[in-house]
């Protein structure tokens, strides 16, 4: 009986190396199917995890006050907790892309279970937006075998910089001097307006928006361009 359970839990983590594990080493290394750094001479600022009714609203606030575009990655149960955010984030001419419609990881989902989620956020953004959504990123840039063919009618956004602002720590200390030595053209900037999800720090994001009031202060008094993803010819 042992020998038998043994076996078996060696096989299914045979498997899941092969579903889950392997699909995202290699789709992250070769770079195929994703985009990590865009062609233009402009910096991308994306967001992941919102909307949160706290601290998304003082994130739009900020943005506008600096005259800056961004693009959200927002949970699609959010969306429809929150969508009078959602369709200020278009209003204010911002882009929304997908991530998933729980904060689930693509790989603990089936295909089937991965499809839902993606067609389940792209309506709950569709009925706040009237607009296509083109633009999707994994929860924990993770993927598994049948990611980039269930998302190949979406561009798949990933990063060229994370900085840990998840966390309440790094951004009391670090967050600040990271962002700015972070200033190349062409750079994909991935920080979170949320702190609820598994792992991170609910109280994360003020920090984050403390941070980053400087960065933009900075950045934009030296005139470095930031642009939302739709702004980018992929």
């Amino acid at each position: 009986m042992l020998k038998i359970i043994i076996v078996s839990l060696i096989l299914l983590f045979i498997l899941f190396l092969m579903y889950a594990i392997l699909p995202t080493i290699l789709i992250r290394r070769s770079g195929r199917g994703i985009t990590k750094r865009i062609n233009a001479p402009a910096i991308a600022l994306t967001f992941d995890d919102g909307p949160n009714p706290e601290y998304t609203p003082q994130l739009l606030d900020l943005l506008k006050k600096y005259g800056v575009k961004a693009s959200f990655f927002v949970v699609g149960s959010k969306v429809e907790a929150y969508p009078d955010i959602i369709k200020r984030m278009s209003q204010e001419g911002h882009t929304i892309g997908i991530h998933h419609y729980k904060h689930i990881s693509s790989w603990i989902l089936s295909p089937f279970h991965l499809k839902k989620q993606l067609q389940m956020t792209e309506q709950a953004i569709t009925q706040c937006t009237n607009e296509k959504v083109t633009f999707y990123r994994p929860p924990w840039g993770s993927f598994n075998m049948a990611s980039l063919f269930l998302s190949k009618r979406y561009k798949v956004i990933m990063w060229s910089d994370i900085f840990g602002d998840w966390k309440v720590a790094k951004g009391k200390n670090g967050l600040l001097d990271q962002l700015l030595q972070t200033t190349e053209a062409g750079s994909v900037l991935l920080l979170h307006d949320c702190g609820e999800t598994m792992g991170a720090d609910r109280l994360a994001p003020r920090y984050m928006l403390q941070s980053l009031e400087n960065y933009l202060q900075e950045n934009v008094n030296k005139g470095t361009e930031f642009i939302t993803l739709k702004e980018v010819n992929f």
